[in-house]
């Protein structure tokens, strides 16, 4: 029985022993496993240190084998293909201060004419922006690029519209006279546009329906992404449908110019590893230096009869501006952003106040001043 007796006691000394040290590890996996996990949300995913480790040890993944892809705990594939005269200036110019900020490559192209492809050339495009060291944000003016229909991995797809009148406006006077950063650009992007076409008044242009003032140059935004389909550049209730779908199911944000604000602090909740501060930044004063020059000069408002006509010919696309702000104050409300809409002026004069027409002209005539102090 002695015998026995000190058996046991031995032994139930020995589990005591190990008892402790595995409580001992346990608790200490435990305490790193809450760090790290403090640390990944604090940091919106792993710490920097973690992810380069992981990236050099997986480098020769298979002893001797190429190069392993590294992956990462956020979207490392960001397209942008931006619509002319919607802010797209002004977003590149942040996006080349991102780039230096957060390290990540920017891939800003200077194709700006070409924005229909054939399939060989989307084939290649998506190549070439799909091996693009990650992560990588690429933008460009062009139409919808559907990355599935290639079995490429889908990046995230974001974007920015604006009012289609006051966007067809910036256009006319942009091709014609440039913006802040000099006049003689408007030379340098149209050398073959002789007097009388750039110096015609824009109520003429829309009244006697000139080719740049009718369809279908004015369906201009719903291209951008109905994609690549020749139907897509016909007015009409089947470009508008599947644009409206390829936003639903392909873009993360589609943003509206008139809150660029809202805009930019959306992209920062949605996508902070590209645009953490990123509304800072566009506050600062080392932006706005730059970010006024922007602005195209000599812009005219035309009259109330032009602007109806005008609206009626843009029909689809301001459906599919209605259509692209309702999900956009869709986004802002699950954010919990609680700014509200601010209504387009251009679009509000033609529906509701006539009485705009001359605020609209006093605008006018302050900018010419400021055009003219300026220049």
């Amino acid at each position: 029985m002695r015998i026995r007796s000190r058996r046991e006691n031995w032994l139930a000394v020995v589990l005591l022993r190990i008892s402790r040290r595995d409580l001992f590890f346990c608790l200490t996996a435990l305490l790193i496993f809450c760090l790290g996990s403090v640390l990944y949300q604090l940091n919106s995913g792993a710490p920097k240190i973690l992810l380069d480790v992981g990236y050099y040890l997986g480098r020769f993944a298979g002893g001797h084998g190429s190069l392993a892809p590294r992956v990462l705990p956020f979207p490392g594939q960001v397209v942008y293909n931006r619509v002319g005269k919607c802010g797209s200036r002004t977003i590149v110019l942040l996006l080349r201060m991102l780039a230096d900020r957060h390290q990540f490559t920017l891939v800003s192209s200077d194709i700006h004419n070409k924005t229909r492809l054939t399939k060989r050339e989307q084939e290649n495009l998506i190549r070439n922006i799909s091996t693009t060291p990650q992560p990588f944000l690429y933008t460009r003016h062009v139409h919808f690029l559907n990355f599935s229909r290639f079995r490429t991995d889908e990046p995230v797809h974001i974007n920015i519209i604006r009012d289609p009148i006051n966007r067809f406006l910036s256009n006319y006077f942009f091709r014609r006279f440039g913006d802040w950063r000099g006049e003689e650009n408007h030379v340098v992007r149209t050398p073959t546009m002789k007097d009388d076409e750039r110096y015609l008044d824009i109520n003429t242009c829309i009244l006697e329906s000139y080719p740049e003032c009718s369809n279908p140059r004015l369906f201009y935004i719903i291209p951008y992404f109905c994609g690549q389909h020749p139907q897509c550049r016909e007015p009409g209730l089947w470009a508008l449908e599947t644009a409206k779908r390829n936003v639903l199911d392909h873009y993360l944000l589609v943003g509206v110019l008139e809150e660029l604000e809202d805009v930019l602090l959306l992209l920062e909740r949605l996508l902070p590893h590209f645009f953490s501060d990123v509304l800072n930044i566009y506050k600062s004063p080392e932006y706005r230096k730059l970010g006024n020059m922007t602005g195209t000069v000599r812009k005219q408002t035309p009259n109330l009869e032009a602007l109806q006509v005008l609206y009626e010919r843009m029909e689809y696309e301001y459906k599919f501006y209605n259509f692209v702000k309702t999900q956009f104050h869709l986004t802002k409300r699950k954010i919990g952003l609680r700014s509200g809409p601010k209504p387009s002026r251009l679009y509000s004069s033609v529906l509701q106040r006539k009485d705009l027409q001359e605020e609209l002209e006093e605008e006018e005539t302050e900018d010419s001043l400021e055009w003219t102090e300026h220049t």
